[in-house]
């Protein structure tokens, strides 16, 4: 079973190659190395799912080389992370607005009776498997803590 996101890659790559994109098509081999990567290590071909997974981390390891960059006075270093994410990001589901982001959070919240921040990991999980690839779980997080807290 192979993954469509990583045929959907491979097909963006090759066009790149024609067009002589260099920083899309050097994003795309990052990316396709570390499917590669991920598959060789655990001996499996990845799903739609994995691969979403992997590009994930891929999108979270930039923002925080970003937020290291641009503590370090290297702006440069940071856009050129910042176009990387926009290229991975091609590859993920069309991400959530804040409103259905609120409705998921308060149906979770709902769902697993959370009411302080100790519940928080309950909620959490009930989100991570319905937001995952679809919005920056980093601030879904942040956005929990603070219903919580409330």
């Amino acid at each position: 079973m192979s993954s469509a996101i990583k045929e959907a890659i491979l097909e963006d790559m090759k066009t790149a190659m024609r067009s002589q994109d260099k920083d899309k098509l050097g994003t795309i081999r990052l990316i396709m190395a570390a499917l590669k990567q991920r598959e060789v290590d655990e001996r499996i071909v990845l799903s739609d799912e994995q691969v979403l997974a992997t590009l994930n981390k891929m999108i979270k390891q930039r923002r925080d080389s970003i937020s290291q960059f641009e503590s370090g006075n290297r702006p440069d270093l940071a856009q050129k992370e910042a176009e990387e994410i926009k290229v991975i990001q091609l590859y993920l589901p069309a991400q959530l607005s804040d409103a259905e982001i609120e409705q998921a959070i308060a149906a979770a919240l709902q769902e697993s009776g959370a009411t302080s921040a100790k519940d928080m990991g309950k909620a959490m999980g009930i989100l991570k498997a319905k937001l995952q690839g679809k919005a920056d779980m980093t601030l879904v997080s942040a956005k929990v803590k603070e219903k919580l807290a409330s």
